[in-house]
């Protein structure tokens, strides 16, 4: 509450929200109860060769706590932590008060792994930093060919 003159106002304000969750996996699903199902959570990378390039990569993220209207971004850092891999488009986020979530899944297409390292996934609310973490790739080794 605030004062003018003589008179008391409510300020509304946006309460920014807690991260609840972020993880990627290879597909994101809805039941007709509204409940999701993450197919094939994955915190690192193991292909055969590189480069490669993964089909569908899903992020899916849940913002609890917060009040008001905001703005999720997010994106994929290459090795050197500097290069954008991909970007996802602005997402609103909603919360009408602290007893709500938003639930927010973005699909990445065709994503190009140039090399073995670590990449980072970021996400961004508002255009503050919430969370950044290591996305791992590494090249498997060659399976030994059975002589006949």
């Amino acid at each position: 509450m605030a004062q003018q003159g003589d008179s008391w106002y409510v300020v509304l304000m946006d309460f920014s929200p807690d991260l609840q969750s972020c993880l990627l996996c290879d597909d994101v699903r809805r039941e007709h109860n509204g409940k999701f199902i993450l197919i094939g959570l994955f915190d690192s990378l193991g292909v055969p060769k590189l480069p490669v390039t993964y089909p569908r990569l899903c992020l899916a993220t849940r913002w609890c706590s917060g009040e008001g209207d905001f703005t999720q971004s997010s994106r994929i850092l290459k090795t050197d932590r500097a290069t954008t891999l991909v970007e996802g488009k602005s997402i609103p986020v909603r919360l009408e008060n602290d007893l709500h979530t938003a639930t927010n899944v973005e699909f990445f297409m065709n994503v190009t792994f140039e090399e073995a390292g670590v990449y980072w996934v970021e996400i961004f609310l508002d255009d503050q930093l919430k969370i950044s973490y290591p996305l791992r790739v590494t090249q498997l080794p060659t399976p030994p060919q059975s002589g006949a």
